[in-house]
């Protein structure tokens, strides 16, 4: 009896540990949230859509997963994690190891369509720059979302 009390209460530990680290989403979830967002933004235009994927505390934003929009011309339209991003052009910024990965999704969008990226950035939850890979599609505008790899 006691070993099954120790034995639940180290699981809870663990689980709490990982829970307040934040979830950790996967490249599948982030390609399917963006599924999510564009069959949002078809169905409740760009206005209410763009406002929904910068919410915070919205359903576009789990874990560490969250919606981003650019333009072609390199506009944040709009940031799950950080709203500082929103109408500011940031087509010459670069990761940490200097690669211009809003240039390198621009090309990507209007030469395929829809693609994955990868490139390093700030992790919302454990706020250290991170390994990410990115799934971005075209919609007019490049609507994506990426999953960080530790």
């Amino acid at each position: 009896m006691k070993r099954t009390l120790l034995c639940l209460i180290l699981g809870m530990l663990v689980l709490g540990t990982v829970y307040a680290q934040g979830k950790r989403g996967t490249p599948q979830e982030a390609k399917e949230l963006v599924k999510k967002a564009i069959a949002y933004l078809k169905e409740h235009g760009r206005e209410k859509a763009f406002a929904a994927f910068s919410d915070l505390k919205g359903k576009f934003v789990d874990g560490d997963l969250y919606i981003f929009v650019y333009d072609l011309n390199g506009n944040c339209l709009a940031h799950g994690a950080n709203p500082k991003m929103i109408g500011k052009n940031l087509l010459e910024l670069k990761d940490a190891d200097g690669k211009a990965f809003v240039k390198e999704r621009i090309e990507i969008a209007k030469s395929k369509g829809s693609g994955w990226q990868d490139y390093k950035f700030t992790n919302p939850v454990s706020k250290e720059i991170e390994k990410k890979t990115a799934y971005i599609e075209r919609v007019d505008d490049i609507i994506g979302c990426g999953a960080y790899k530790k």
